[in-house]
This record gives structure tokens, C-alpha cells and sequence, in this order.
């Protein structure tokens, strides 16, 4: 069926006239998982696990093995062929996602965010989505929009929520400026050529292509809906220099991307365009036409508060009309902290996704680079977010470690396991202590198969599942859905107690204290930039105490005190172990001893590069 050219061909009251799967009650007791479609799967794997479990000899792409490493880049040609793919389409689609949620509901993700699918333009190869021409129609690279009902049926027949990457900000690269690559200079408005035709040619005339289309217009030239075409739809002022000055970050394209005229005004003040106003109908009409669950919304900072809440707004409504009480909105906010806080507190958006440093510090708590409390103090009370931090912190931030930009990062971009090869040892480790840390835990696809992808810019963080030209590894032709790889199989354990045990998912959090002579107790800190010890938190939720303890020392075992709530145990009480990564120390117990006045204490053992969890019997 052909894609509607405008929104006066959205039917939403049909479409609304079903029953639509409900939200989850609480957001906090899910586990995301984020996956450029492109990279992820094309479907033509064999003998992984389908989506019932049974091992399948489909397809033609054998899994991955050690030796496969490096199996792209033997000559320097074919490394120069390796790093040119990944700059351009790989071949990941909706139906290989579609037959992937068997191995994404065994991992323990309950709700799958998806990179953006709708229609880029046709002559530049944004595999990521980014760039979208028509916000009406799925890119055919990834399928149809039939694909994308199908998809959201089968993740919701699996358990598992569908969150769609959607953006406001910008459109693609849809039309030419008369002075070429322009950038921003002092909010000038900049005549335009015209909108591009599908070879990206700017003959167009920059305005309504007129009804029926040209040939050259539809489907693949200028900008759908139809609504989007009128001039004052952009803001025509060129490229972002200084990614920080106020007007510029909000009015300036993202590169080549044409920023989109939202409206005009303050947050009490704003009136939102007509552009603002049809793209809030295209996102109606998603959520109605696939039965979404979520939106996770591109560069909210670009978008500024006005629109940002008039949109979150706009969506709340309508889905709480639908019967979806607890549609998720979570917002990319750059800044820090502070202004994240402050724009989920002025937005009504649900969460923010990789708040400020919360990424680095996890990573280099795991590997032992870090003082704990660098990491752990992001969740404490403070001025900074005025709330109680377990409440707030527990649903309103997404925490990841890995991601596809890393904006964080500045220039030095890599996986958790670049490099040392110590790092995949202690993987599970970050993949554990972000599961069992506040906020909501988000796993980048290939994480839990343990990738490693460097190389200076993104395309080093994009690596194929499926193998494809530009696999994991340097290598191709190869896939990585292994549900035997050993991340895989422990982070598929932490995260079942995580949903067995209330107080990993909603209980207030406390680094713990740690002693080795069993007098002096303190947090463990680095020394000389070095930190090898046993890193103990807990979660508490009501009256029960979950103990869990990092070992940052990748030789060997530690073992220290652990301080516990002394108002919640007494000496003799007994805490059985649930998980271990070395399986001979599941079931053992320790028992509560006084350390002092009031003071409460229990003797864990933690297995180089390990982790544990004990809750009390």
C-alpha cells in the first residue's frame, strides 16, 4: 500500500478503534536494549536460536568463531574495503530484528529501542537514520510499514516493549543552499536552491511540489508529509559552529541535516509552527498505526523547552486516549545533569537518556581507574536535581554503557572492551553493576557478545551482528548471536534476579563501606589512579537488603567486611548467595557479625573480575 503524502490522509480515528497493548505499570522494571537496525540483522543467519528456541539451519551465515577474527582485514585492500562499509548500508532490516526476539527475551530485555526507520533521502547512505525525508513511509532499505506492525506484534507476543528513536529537530538532507555548505552566521537566513530530486540534484522549487507530484518529487525528492514543504517550515541559518551558543544550537542545522522551524516563544509563551503541528500528528499516527510503546526523542537540547513540552504534551494525551497510560518518552539531553534535570522537570518528557558522565564513571569504576565514589555519588541527594535520588534517578534516567555516538566522549571513541584485553573479563561486570544500579538499564546491541569496536569515529561502534561487510571483530560473513558466549549467559542470570527481586529494580542505593581487619572500615578509593578491590553496594527496598559487590582486580579473588543496614540484621542472621560468577560459590552463605556498636557487618569473597549477590535467607 502506497505511503499517505500528507496528513490529511492520516486516518487516526480507524486506526484508534481497536485495543492497543496497555504500558508497563512501572518503567524501572524494564531492561532496554538499543540497536541500529542496519547493523543488527538481515535475517540470513544460521544455527542460532529462533524465536521458540530451536536451532535453526536457515540462512547462510555460519556463526562466529575465534578464528573468524580478523577475517576482513588480511590484505590492506580488504581493510580498506572493511572500513568503507561501514559507512554505508549493511543490510539489517525489520524482519531480521523480527526473528531475533527469542534471543533478546532470553537475555532478559523486556522492551527493544530501535534506531530511526523512516524514509532517508535516497542519494546519501544514512544507514542510521538520521536523516529522513519522508516521515510517512519506512525506509525500504529496512522493509515496509506492514514489516513494522508485524515486528511490533511479534516483540509484544515475546514480552517485550518496542521503543521507536524518532526526531523533530531536523529533516534530511532535503534541499540546497544557493551558497553551498553554509555555516551559522549571527541568525542570517540563507537563500535556498530548491528542494533535492532522488539523485540529490536541488532543481525542485523550494516550496509545495503541487498535487499530484512530479515524478522527481515523489517518492524520493523533496520532503513528506506535504505539510513539511512550505519554505517557512525551516530555519534556512546553516550549519552549527559553536554547538553551545544559545539561538545558534537551537535554529543552526545538525551538519548537513536542515533544522525544522518549531515555533516561537517561551515555555508559557510557546505557539507551536505548523511544522511542530503535523509532526506531532505523524507520531500520533505511528503510535497508532504499529502499536508503539515508547519514543526515545533525538537532540531534545536542539529542540528547546517550548516544543520539547508541547510535544511530550501532545503524545501523553493522546496515547493516554488510546488506553497507553505509561507511553515512555525519553529524551537525549546534553548538558549535565542540571539541565537534564531541569528539562524532564519543565518538559513532562519521562526520562533522559545517558545523563551527563554517568557512562565514563561506570566504566572506569569496572575497570579500576576510578574512586566508587565518583561513580555512585551521580545517584546521591543533591542541590543539583533537588529530589530524593532513589526517587527520582530510579525512572527518569536510561543508563547505558556503550552507545552508537558516545557524545560524551569528545574525540576518543571505543567500546568498553577496546583495547586491553583484561576489559572483556570485566564486561559482565559493567553489564552487572548497570543492571543493579539505579535508572533504567539499556544494553547496546553486541555488548553482551562482548564487541570492541575503536577506530576514532562512529562507524567503529556500529559493528554487524549478522557479519555483513563490516562485522564485529574486523571480521565478515559471519554473525553473532550466541546465546552460549559466556556475557551473554551471565548477564542472561543477573538479569532474571533482577526481575525476580523487587529491590534491584525500585530500592534505594548505598555504596557500603569496607574493611580488611575487620576495625577500620571506609570506601574503598584508588591509589595512584589504581583501584583493586572489592566495590560493595546495596539496594533496599521496604525491609529487605540485597548485598552486591564488584572485584576491579582482574588476577585475584578479594575479600573484605562489608558494612550492612544494622537497623535491618542482627548478629547471626544469614545471607545466602544468589549469583557468582564462579558457580561453586552460589547457595554458600555468610553470616552477620557486630563491628561495633550498632554496627553490622558480613565476610564476602569476590572472584578476580567478578561479581556476587547475596540476599538474605
Amino acid at each position: 500500500m502506497t505511503a499517505p503524502q500528507s496528513i490529511r490522509d492520516l486516518d487516526l480515528e480507524r486506526l484508534c478503534n481497536r485495543t492497543f497493548h496497555p504500558s508497563p505499570s512501572a518503567w524501572e522494571d524494564e531492561v532496554l536494549y538499543f540497536l541500529l537496525l542496519d547493523r543488527f540483522s538481515d535475517g540470513n543467519e544460521t544455527g542460532y536460536r529462533d524465536n521458540r528456541g530451536r536451532r535453526t539451519n536457515r540462512g547462510a551465515t555460519p556463526p562466529y568463531r575465534p578464528a573468524d577474527a580478523g577475517n576482513a582485514i588480511a590484505t590492506e585492500p580488504e581493510a580498506a574495503a572493511w572500513r568503507e562499509a561501514g559507512t554505508r548500508w549493511c543490510g539489517g532490516n525489520l524482519k531480521g530484528l523480527m526473528g531475533k526476539m527469542g534471543y533478546l527475551r532470553r537475555l532478559g530485555v523486556t522492551a527493544v529501542w530501535v534506531s530511526p526507520l523512516f524514509k532517508q533521502c535516497s542519494f546519501v547512505p544514512t544507514y542510521h537514520g538520521y536523516g529522513i525525508q519522508n516521515f510517512l513511509d519506512v525506509d525500504p532499505h529496512f522493509g515496509t510499514r506492514d514489516d513494522l506492525r508485524e515486528l511490533v506484534r511479534v516483540a509484544h507476543a515475546n514480552g517485550i516493549y518496542v521503543i521507536l528513536d524518532i526526531i523533530l529537530n531536523h529533516a534530511g538532507n532535503v534541499f540546497a543552499y544557493d551558497r553551498g555548505y553554509t555555516p551559522y552566521d549571527g541568525g542570517t537566513s540563507y537563500p535556498v536552491t530548491g528542494f533535492r530530486t532522488a539523485d540529490g540534484t536541488p532543481s525542485l522549487p523550494f516550496g509545495p511540489v503541487g498535487s499530484p507530484a512530479p515524478a522527481e518529487a515523489w517518492p524520493d525528492g523533496a520532503v513528506w508529509p506535504r505539510e513539511l514543504q512550505a519554505p517557512e517550515c525551516f530555519t534556512r541559518k546553516g550549519y552549527i559552529r559553536d554547538w553551545d551558543r544559545y539561538h545558534e544550537y537551537l535554529d543552526g542545522d545538525f551538519f548537513d541535516l536542515k533544522d525544522i522551524h518549531l515555533g516561537d516563544g517561551d515555555v508559557d509563551t510557546f505557539s507551536p509552527s505548523p511544522a511542530l503541528l503535523a509532526l506531532c500528528e505523524v507520531y500520533k499516527y505511528w503510535i497508532a498505526y504499529a502499536d508503539l510503546d515508547g519514543y526515545r526523542i533525538d537532540t531534545v537540547k536542539h529542540m528547546g523547552p517550548g516544543a520539547t513540552r508541547f510535544f511530550a504534551s501532545t503524545i501523553h494525551e493522546f496515547a493516554q486516549r488510546i488506553g497507553k497510560e505509561n507511553f515512555y518518552l525519553i529524551g537525549e539531553i546534553t548538558g549535565g545533569r542540571v539541565n537534564a534535570f531541569d528539562t524532564l522537570e519543565t518538559t513532562g518528557l519521562n526520562a533522559a537518556l545517558v545523563v551527563d558522565d554517568i557512562p565514563l564513571r561506570l566504566e572506569d569504576l569496572v575497570k579500576g581507574k576510578a574512586n566508587p565514589a565518583d561513580y555512585f555519588d551521580l545517584f546521591r541527594n543533591s542541590l543539583l536535581v533537588r529530589k530524593e535520588s532513589h526517587i527520582w534517578f530510579r525512572d527518569k534516567v536510561v543508563t547505558v554503557i556503550d552507545d552508537h555516538d558516545q557524545v560524551c566522549r569528545g574525540a576518543k571513541k571505543e567500546r568498553f572492551c577496546a583495547g586491553d584485553p583484561s576489559w572483556r573479563r570485566l564486561v559482565l561486570n559493567a553489564l552487572a553493576l548497570n543492571a543493579t544500579t539505579l535508572g533504567i538499564p539499556c544494553i547496546y546491541y553486541g555488548t553482551e557478545q562482548a564487541f570492541d569496536g575503536e577506530g576514532g569515529d562512529d562507524r567503529y561502534l556500529r559493528e554487524c551482528m549478522f557479519g555483513g561487510p563490516f562485522g564485529a571483530f574486523r571480521s565478515r560473513g559471519v554473525h553473532f548471536f550466541d546465546e552460549d558466549n559466556p556475557v551473554y549467559r551471565e548477564c542472561a542470570k543477573v538479569l532474571a534476579l533482577r526481575r525476580d527481586i523487587i529491590a534491584l529494580r525500585r530500592g534505594r542505593q548505598y555504596l557500603r563501606e569496607i574493611s580488611g581487619d575487620g576495625v577500620n572500615f571506609g570506601l574503598p578509593y584508588a591509589i595512584g589512579g589504581e583501584i583493586r578491590s572489592v566495590v560493595a553496594w546495596s539496594r533496599i527496598f521496604d525491609t529487605e537488603e540485597i548485598v552486591l559487590a564488584i572485584n576491579t582486580d582482574p588476577d585475584h579473588p578479594r575479600t573484605a567486611l562489608v558494612l550492612v543496614d544494622g537497623s535491618l540484621h542482627r548478629p547471626g542472621d544469614v545471607f545466602s548467595c544468589r549469583y557468582s560468577t564462579e558457580p561453586g560459590q552460589v547457595r554458600r552463605r555468610m553470616t552477620v557479625r557486630d563491628a561495633g556498636p550498632a554496627i553490622r557487618a558480613v565476610e564476602l569473597t569476590v572472584p578476580a573480575a567478578g561479581f556476587v549477590m547475596f540476599q538474605k535467607r
